[in-house]
């Protein structure tokens, strides 16, 4: 059984998703930063693929995600990191090629470890209550879920 998501709402424009893993803290960090690795787990629902996962892990550097699914549908997002502090934090803006989410967004995401399972908290911040409320509405976390059960499958296999 997965462990399952918490989603806050902290104020009226952030939405913050918490989840522990069972990894230590650097593992689940490269997990989230190395192409290699986000292409095997960050797909959404089933049927998703990541032909393009574009990464440059520095301050000021860009990254692009493109999913494709089976019928051919596609969607894409990019954004830049403003701060990195590795394997801790990461704070980087994110908009969607098709802007369903009401203009650029802010995230940050803090990793923390305790006996050897790491939580990550990502919070994501928007322009407007209607933007956070609209983003909440798509099944954003359905998608987090079946990827956050993949990402426990790859630490599992302890690769």
């Amino acid at each position: 059984m997965p462990i399952p998501l918490t989603v806050t709402t902290p104020s009226d424009l952030e939405v913050e998703i918490t989840r522990v893993f069972e990894a230590p803290r650097r593992m689940v960090f490269d997990a989230f930063t190395k192409p290699e690795l986000v292409k095997r787990w960050l797909l959404g629902p089933p049927g998703w693929s990541m032909p393009v996962c574009e990464i440059d892990l520095k301050v000021g550097g860009k990254f692009r995600y493109e999913w494709r699914n089976q019928d051919g549908r596609s969607m894409g997002m990019g954004g830049i990191f403003r701060e990195l502090a590795a394997p801790g934090r990461i704070v980087h803006t994110e908009l969607f090629d098709e802007d369903w989410t009401g203009g650029e967004t802010k995230v940050t995401t803090i990793f923390t470890e305790k006996a050897g399972k790491t939580t990550v908290a990502m919070t994501v911040l928007y322009a407007s209550r209607e933007a956070r409320d609209g983003a909440m509405g798509t099944g954003m976390t359905r998608g987090m879920e079946d990827s956050y059960a993949r990402l426990d499958e790859m630490f599992a296999a302890k690769t």
